[in-house]
């Protein structure tokens, strides 16, 4: 059984805009999404496509499950079976042997970033880099899932 314990944060632009850095651009989109479990389907660029396969949110943990599926098939079933895309470009930065993962949303999410860290336990210390800005971990708004159907641009501020 495959456990993922992630938090997430919103980012500091000002200051993430000043780390050195570089990206990969990310693909994905859902085949099932309710409350209680996801099914989607991720290309990266230059590397190959997965499936994955997660539960229902308790806490910061939720059941997951991915599989690489060839990129040609995980592009032909993104065009093909799903309605709601996400775009972004992830940047993986380690921070006191920590890998942090920050998203800068693209298309209809731009402007959003979101910085993650998995862990081994939802107890777990670790250091905050000095460009994270407020803990979102709970709010399903940053959910990929949710920003797939209900994109940034249409928040209102």
């Amino acid at each position: 059984m495959g456990m993922e314990i992630e938090r997430k944060f919103l980012v500091k632009q000002n200051l993430w805009n000043k780390v050195k850095k570089e990206g990969t651009i990310y693909r994905q989109g859902y085949l099932l999404q309710d409350k209680n479990k996801t099914i989607r389907i991720r290309v990266i660029e230059g590397d190959k496509g997965y499936i994955t396969i997660k539960g229902k949110t308790e806490n910061v943990s939720r059941l997951e499950y991915e599989y690489p599926l060839p990129e040609k098939d995980a592009t032909e079933i993104l065009k093909n079976f799903c309605d709601a895309i996400v775009s972004k470009r992830r940047y993986k930065i380690k921070v006191n042997n920590k890998l942090w993962e920050v998203d800068e949303f693209l298309e209809d999410n731009e402007g959003l970033i979101i910085a993650e860290i998995e862990l081994q336990d939802e107890k777990e210390a670790f250091t905050l880099p000095e460009w994270i800005d407020r803990e979102v971990s709970k709010d399903v708004r940053y959910y990929n899932s949710e920003l797939s159907v209900d994109p940034y641009k249409n928040w209102k501020p």
